[in-house]
C-alpha cells in the first residue's frame, strides 16, 4: 500500500466510476428510482452486523429525513439532498476494518464551533444508538 492505493481502495474507486456511468443520461424520477435500487442492492449484499446496521440506518434516514434520496457512494449506502451526499454507512467489510461507520459529508449541517465529529463507529444499533443516530440525521438534514 505504500506505493499507492490498496486493492480495496482501487475497487471502491472503480465502483464509484461505475455508479456515475450507470446514472449517465438519467434524470428526474428515473434517476431517483435507479439510485434507490442501487442503495437497496448495496445493503442486500452486506452480511452480518454490516447488513443489520445498514438496514437500520436506512430506516432511520427514511423516517427522520424523508426528503433525502437513497443512492450509493463508492458502493456505500448513502442519502443525498439535491444530489449531494449528506450521510452514508461505510461497512467494516468494505475495507476490512474493525468497525463500520455512519459518516456525514460536508453538506451535513452538524457545524458546532471550530470542531465537530462527522463520523461515528457503530458496532450495533441499540436503542440508545438508534436515538443518537436519529438526532444526528435530523440535525444534519433539516427538512426546511
Amino acid at each position: 500500500m505504500a506505493n499507492g492505493f490498496s486493492a480495496e481502495e482501487r475497487a471502491a474507486m472503480k465502483q464509484r466510476a461505475e455508479e456515475l456511468q450507470a446514472m449517465k443520461g438519467l434524470k428526474g424520477s428515473a434517476k431517483l428510482q435507479k439510485e434507490n435500487e442501487a442503495c437497496l442492492e448495496a445493503i442486500e449484499k452486506l452480511e452480518g452486523a454490516d447488513r443489520a446496521i445498514a438496514e437500520r440506518v436506512h430506516v432511520i434516514v427514511l423516517e427522520e429525513a424523508p426528503h433525502l434520496n437513497p443512492k450509493t457512494y463508492y458502493g456505500f449506502p448513502a442519502y443525498a439532498k439535491d444530489g449531494k451526499v449528506v450521510v452514508f454507512y461505510q461497512p467494516a467489510s468494505k475495507f476490512k476494518t474493525r468497525y463500520g461507520t455512519v459518516s456525514f459529508d460536508e453538506t451535513a449541517q452538524l457545524d458546532d464551533g471550530p470542531m465537530w465529529p462527522v463520523s461515528f463507529v457503530v458496532l450495533e444499533v441499540t436503542p440508545d444508538v438508534e436515538q443518537s443516530l436519529r438526532d444526528l440525521v435530523r440535525r444534519a438534514a433539516p427538512a426546511a
